[in-house]
């Protein structure tokens, strides 16, 4: 399971160091409004459910301190091949087309162990950016 904050699941976006702070920077100025995980790839791993729309997700930093609070607005399972490029554009990542976007992720998600091909199920996840700092959540309650 993915470690909880003040009940919160997090959302930790990336990998540690420059990029999650990057991802994290783009979301904390209204940027990035949506990122994309894989379903039989991290959410099988963690034994994790779904998120779903009107869920807030805790964003946190390299060291899981909460640094804003989002909510969902939608969640959407789809092939990889099939993700559309509105849903990549908010991503707010910098690619200039779905082919670039294809590529990236496809290179990400192998370097971490999941090869994805046309047929592999991506959760597509919209969000808002609801409070930046800690949003009054109690931090002390880092927890599984």
């Amino acid at each position: 399971m993915w470690p909880r904050i003040g009940g919160l699941r997090t959302l930790a976006l990336g990998t540690p160091g420059e990029m999650r702070s990057n991802l994290n920077a783009l979301v904390l100025a209204g940027v990035k409004t949506a990122t994309a995980g894989l379903l039989t790839g991290e959410y099988a791993a963690e034994n994790e459910e779904l998120e779903h729309v009107g869920e807030r997700l805790a964003l946190v930093d390299d060291h899981d301190k909460l640094i804003g609070v989002v909510v969902v607005t939608g969640v959407e399972v789809v092939r990889f091949a099939d993700v559309p490029w509105d849903f990549a554009r908010s991503e707010g990542e910098g690619d200039r087309s779905i082919e670039e976007w294809r590529e990236g992720h496809r290179r990400y998600w192998h370097r971490e162990g999941f090869p994805v091909d046309d047929d592999t199920q991506v959760v597509c996840i919209r969000f808002r950016l609801v409070s930046a700092g800690d949003g009054g959540i109690d931090t002390g309650d880092l927890g599984t």
